[in-house]
């Protein structure tokens, strides 16, 4: 397949990458949306969402840093690394539908299936950095807005699967992620862009934290990710916890999609809007935004009324995600380019790794603090972004 920098072929290929990234990224919360199923059949405990998610993030954290390490998608094809990783993460998701487990099998199984995504989104933003030189910013809102449609999907497949069984959401998801696969091996070459490592670099994962600006897009996004998973996958959790203490009832799957898909526009918008006034200014509106809504929760979770409820996370849920392609944005432009995978990969994986303290935290006050009162502890994540954007703009304007 000739590859060319025609804006009708980058567009296709483009989309390309956008539809592969949805199909492989709905693997991410398919435990998520069927939580209750699995609880009821396996016996699991109530802390099997916290634990559950964690195993996922886990998993995500030793694959990516693995990769970075091994600086695989910088030495080899970064399509056939998405591919190999997309099915072998369906393979690991399928699993869960196959014999009788319990909260230690579907963790392992859910870790497998965090390792392999590892290769499909960080790999996936460096297949389109190497096709993107100029408004990279807006090609990854579109690939970042398919990551939260797709983790969003599996609360879609559930709440329109009527009565089925929860095994057709993991094997819905993983059909989905083999066909998200198959596009990018075989319509989707490595791009132009793609400057080869002709050896492996042990010590790329710390020297791409060489430069000041990287550090500071890096340490932005890393508070950025102490917020998003976890309000994440809580987003089941606020809605029934605010039906059973105000006794009303509403779709929760339905509706945790709608809160959580949202996010996508706002990638797609925010990529757009970069263009003008670039992707610090978005980052840090976005995080003030959602950190806002992590301090005055309280002041929503306390009212009775639905509608206000729903309308306040949706609001959440589009700041909450806005950010992320500006900082992946700000990591990829100001990495060495021959170590452009590595470092995302090794930024994604101290992210995560965030992601599973803020997840366990909450797991665990929520067990002992009002429910309405922990999610303001999230705003300690957009809190280091916004000092961490201050330090970038300080070093701009330095002679």
């Amino acid at each position: 397949m000739e590859v060319t920098d025609k804006p009708a072929h980058l567009r296709s290929i483009l989309i390309r990458i956008v539809v592969a990234q949805f199909l492989c990224t709905s693997l991410w919360f398919a435990g998520n949306a069927v939580l209750s199923g699995l609880t009821t059949d396996f016996n699991l405990g109530n802390k099997a969402l916290g634990h559950l998610t964690s195993a996922v993030q886990l998993g995500f954290i030793c694959g990516t840093l693995v990769f970075a390490i091994l600086t695989i998608a910088d030495r080899y094809s970064p399509s056939r690394v998405f591919f190999v990783c997309a099915t072998a993460g369906a393979l690991t998701n399928a699993l869960i539908t196959t014999g009788q487990q319990n909260l230690f099998t579907l963790s392992v199984l859910r870790f497998a299936t965090g390792f392999c995504l590892a290769g499909i989104y960080p790999v996936g933003m460096k297949i389109a950095a190497d096709y993107f030189e100029k408004g990279l910013g807006k090609a990854l809102g579109f690939l970042v807005g398919a990551l939260v449609l797709g983790t969003a999907f599996p609360h879609a497949i559930r709440q329109f699967s009527g009565g089925l069984p929860w095994k057709v959401v993991f094997l819905s998801t993983s059909a989905l992620a083999l066909l998200g696969g198959l596009i990018i091996r075989y319509t989707v070459p490595d791009g132009p862009y793609r400057k080869r490592a002709d050896k492996l670099h042990w010590n790329a994962v710390f020297t791409v934290f060489k430069g000041t600006r990287f550090r500071s897009a890096a340490f932005g996004y890393f508070g950025h990710m102490w917020e998003l998973y976890t309000f994440w996958a809580f987003v089941p959790v606020i809605l029934l916890a605010h039906q059973n203490a105000f006794n009303y009832s509403l779709p929760t799957s339905g509706t945790a999609f709608a809160i959580i898909g949202i996010g996508s526009l706002s990638c797609i918008a925010g990529g757009l809007w970069s263009q003008s006034i670039g992707p610090n200014k978005v980052a840090a509106r976005a995080l003030a935004a959602s950190g806002i809504c992590c301090l005055t929760s309280p002041l929503v979770l306390n009212q009775s009324n639905p509608t206000l409820l729903i309308c306040f996370l949706l609001f959440w849920g589009i700041v909450v995600i806005a950010d992320s392609p500006m900082f992946s944005t700000l990591v990829a432009t100001n990495a060495p380019q021959q170590s452009r995978a590595t470092a995302l990969t090794i930024v994604n994986c101290v992210g995560f790794s965030i992601t599973i303290l803020s997840i366990e935290l909450l797991t665990q006050l929520a067990s002992t603090w009002d429910w309405k009162w922990i999610y303001m502890i999230l705003a300690l994540g957009p809190l280091l972004g916004l000092w961490a954007l201050r330090n970038d703009a300080t070093e701009r304007i330095k002679p």
